[in-house]
């Protein structure tokens, strides 16, 4: 008896020491440093998140918009509306800066100039909106977000387009608070302000430079705004800075690939995933 009781304690112990080898090897302190961390998220999930982040870039890289459309579907998949969107705010911020600079500050602060009623309008209502994200339901969210695109990817892929004559400040004002409540509540803008600079008929080069401004200062004025909701917080910004890099990294490689490829049949195999993302997040709300 004394023998099994024995060889018993040194099975117990021989099991701990194994276990306290795994934590101490490097594959081992990388999984606990990562959880410490994100509690929130399994290392697999994260390593996933980064790989969202290196293709939200890539799509911005290439057509000037859409990255919080693919960092809100693809992070929406695994993790919990709130986290998706906290994820996407600083890299959406610093990506949005860098392309509103691209042209020069002359340019940028011209772009204010002109566009100053949407930039008013939506940043109020997008500091507003943001108060109400921890509020409402997940299901909620998951329709918040996914109707716009799904609306915008069928839109788009129509090939209709909406035709403004001419600019005044009464529409401008109306697809600004738009856009700010759905900035607000779901860190998405970019459909009603493609499409609202679409109708316009704005040059190429002039509309890249103008959505980077718009979306820079929504940008600055969401991470302002969640730091008050809540949303944004030790973990959550730890988060979304981790995913600064692949984003970037992504940016770049997309604004080589643009220049050798036809961007809009790539443009439009965007908005087919961008459409099946928003029809995914549809379905989990509702079903």
């Amino acid at each position: 008896m004394q023998h099994n009781k024995d060889t018993f304690d040194c099975v117990i112990l021989f099991d701990n020491y194994a276990a306290d080898l795994a934590v101490q090897s490097p594959s081992g302190l990388v999984c606990r440093a990562m959880t410490t961390l994100f509690p929130f998220l399994d290392p697999l999930y994260f390593v996933s998140a980064l790989v969202v982040a290196l293709c939200a870039g890539f799509v911005k890289g290439v057509v000037g918009f859409a990255m919080p459309l693919v960092l809100i579907s693809g992070l929406g998949t695994f993790v919990a509306p709130e986290i998706a969107l906290a994820g996407l705010i600083i890299p959406t911020l610093v990506s949005n800066m860098w392309q509103s600079m691209r042209q020069g500050l002359a340019a940028a602060w011209q772009s204010v100039r002109v566009f100053w009623v949407f930039l008013v309008t939506g940043g109020v209502t997008l500091i507003i909106a943001a108060q109400f994200v921890r509020i409402i339901s997940e299901s909620a969210m998951q329709l918040t977000i996914g109707v716009p695109v799904v609306f915008f990817a069928l839109l788009q892929l129509s090939g209709y387009r909406f035709h403004i004559t001419r600019k005044t400040w009464r529409i401008e004002a109306a697809v600004g608070g738009l856009s700010g409540v759905l900035g607000g509540l779901s860190g998405v803008w970019g459909p009603p302000t493609v499409s609202y600079l679409t109708a316009l008929n704005t040059p190429k080069y002039d509309q890249m430079r103008i959505q980077g401004v718009i979306y820079g200062a929504g940008s600055v004025l969401l991470f302002a705004a969640h730091l008050g909701s809540g949303v944004l917080r030790s973990e959550t910004i730890a988060f979304s800075l981790s995913l600064v890099p692949p984003a970037l990294i992504g940016m770049w490689i997309g604004g080589k690939v643009m220049d050798r490829i036809d961007q809009n049949v790539f443009r439009r195999a965007t908005l087919f995933v961008l459409l099946l993302a928003g029809l995914n997040l549809i379905r989990r709300a509702l079903f």
